[in-house]
């Protein structure tokens, strides 16, 4: 069992920048690949990002170059640094975790976070 939870979110301006983090516990959480998913109301929920506590990671088309991925090992801990918000980031964010090494799918993922709500106004 891998438990997450999420933090961070909040309300920014069209530009600006935020960050998050989700704090990982629980049995084998480093043999897991954390993923960052968003969901927009009406639509479907969409891969952001990965990253392995190795620090590999994988980006979305739609955030790369904007968003990064990272992890702190001393603190459990994935961040998600939003630079650069567009009104189209805004979503509820989760993040999840695979032990799979398919991850860019939500299908591929087994616990997930409560998630934080992401607001760019423009």
């Amino acid at each position: 069992q891998v438990q997450l939870v999420e933090s961070g979110g909040g309300l920014v301006e069209a530009g600006g920048s935020l960050r998050l983090a989700c704090v990982a516990s629980g049995r084998s959480f480093r043999s897991h690949i954390l993923g960052w998913f968003r969901q927009a109301p009406g639509k479907e929920r969409e891969f952001v990002a990965a990253v392995a506590w190795s620090g590999w990671n994988l980006y979305a088309t739609s955030v790369k170059g904007r968003f990064i991925v990272s992890v702190d090992n001393g603190q459990d801990t994935v961040f998600l640094q939003m630079n650069k918000l567009k009104p189209e980031d805004t979503a509820l964010y989760y993040c999840a975790a695979t032990p799979n090494t398919s991850n860019q799918y939500d299908r591929d993922y087994i616990y997930w976070g409560q998630g934080t709500q992401v607001t760019v106004s423009s």
